[in-house]
């Protein structure tokens, strides 16, 4: 059988034709890899280069290969954080015609670390908590959009910093289901499993003495749990009011708009005496900020990178003596927000080496300095500017931090 790349981009194939195809995963040649953390996999995956592209390579059947790349680009189609899924690889052989199993081929996310590799260190549990609020996050949008993930875990997931949180993002789509809606029993059974996987996790660390003595690993688990029904019942829940109180309604709104969600379809309803108007959120869409941020500047963050850019964005506008809300002779928003990507944001991340920069992206970089200029003027009792905290930061933080940011060597499998 002749070797066939299945891709939906035009240009994945010519590049991905230049790979050693005809060895298996675990003989390619060190030329071709790129040395970046990798999690445990029940497969074969090593991260190569084609092109310009870091692209994540994963050996398995040619069936689950094929269902989890659809399942990946369904994800990618209802906007769900997931691995970007490139092409699948079939009809592979080595120089004596012998088959080679299929792979899967995704872009590698830039700036995440598998959780072994943050666990490289001991975590302080502030952190562990982070993590956790971050992949309740993860499957409660999976659900909301009807996936049921089937093996949620700490290990089929991917981290990535988000302005002093996690953001996470699933990278294991093997086990999962999309339906036009999940049940209770569905959500529960993945939730439960989620807490079983990730109390194995922790167990396993701890027995590697990888986690932190304080660290109860079966309480961790739990925790998923907590964390995850809290969120799904603030999104979900149905609220009644007292008529003619409808800002307890906009006030809902703007709760879920702070959680970094919004109410794309809602439903209202009036008791048939008049007294009380019932609110459901029907249909509830991630990255409030996010959408707001790339509407007004064009940037593509994270949520939290979103929500602290746009506070920084505010209290710059308002410093602007042609900020006018409201006034139809002032700046528009978005041309005030284009000013200050140019005048500030930009100038500001440049000022910062290219070769210091790690694995942060020009987003989380801002959000760093912002934090390190509140630090700076929190000590001084005034405010020392940016300039002066880009000046600190780059001379006494960044040279300090610079071993964290930057890949590790990768692990087995």
């Amino acid at each position: 059988m002749a070797l066939q790349i299945s891709a939906t981009n035009p240009e994945h194939p010519a590049l991905l034709l230049e790979l050693p195809w005809q060895l298996p995963l675990e003989q390619w040649p060190e030329e071709v890899l790129v040395p970046l953390p990798r999690g445990i996999s029940r497969h074969v995956v090593r991260y190569a280069r084609a092109g310009d592209e870091v692209i994540a390579v994963k050996e398995l059947a040619e069936r689950p290969a094929l269902r989890e790349y659809e399942l990946l680009r369904d994800l990618d189609r209802l906007g769900i954080p997931a691995v970007d899924p490139l092409a699948v690889v079939t009809g592979r052989a080595d120089s004596d015609e012998a088959p080679l199993e299929p792979v899967l081929v995704t872009r590698h996310l830039g700036g995440s670390m598998p959780y072994r590799s943050m666990f490289e260190t001991t975590m302080r549990p502030a952190t562990m908590h982070r993590l956790m609020d971050a992949l309740a996050v993860l499957l409660v949008r999976l659900h909301l959009a009807g996936f049921a993930w089937g093996d949620c875990s700490l290990s089929n997931t991917l981290f990535r910093r988000d302005a002093g949180a996690y953001a996470a993002y699933l990278v294991d789509a093997e086990t999962g289901d999309l339906h036009p809606q999940l049940s209770p029993g569905q959500r529960e059974y993945d939730l439960d499993l989620a807490r079983v996987n990730i109390s194995g996790e922790l167990l396993d660390l701890e027995a590697s003495g990888a986690l932190h003595p304080s660290v109860d690993a079966i309480e961790f688990g739990m925790e998923i749990c907590s964390r995850y029904n809290s969120l799904w019942e603030e999104l979900t829940r149905r609220s009644v009011y007292p008529a003619g109180k409808y800002h307890f309604i906009e006030r809902r709104i703007r709760r879920l708009n702070e959680l970094g969600f919004d109410v794309a379809e809602m439903q209202i309803e009036h008791a048939p005496n008049g007294d009380t108007v019932t609110f459901v959120p029907k249909v509830v869409d991630a990255g409030h900020h996010q959408r707001q941020l790339l509407r007004l500047t064009g940037l593509d963050t994270e949520e939290n990178q979103a929500r602290r850019l746009l506070n920084d964005l505010e209290s710059w506008m308002a410093t602007q003596d042609d900020y006018a809300p409201g006034d139809p002779l002032g700046a528009r928003p978005e041309v005030l927000a284009h000013r200050w990507v140019r005048d500030v944001f930009r100038p500001t991340v440049r000022a910062v080496p290219l070769e210091m920069r790690g694995s942060m992206d020009p987003a989380e970089i801002y959000h760093e300095l912002l934090e390190h200029r509140w630090y700076l003027s929190e000590r001084a009792q005034h405010d020392i500017g940016l300039d002066t905290a880009v000046d600190d930061y780059i001379k006494n933080i960044l040279p300090k931090a610079r071993e964290t940011l930057q890949p590790t060597p990768a692990t087995a499998d």
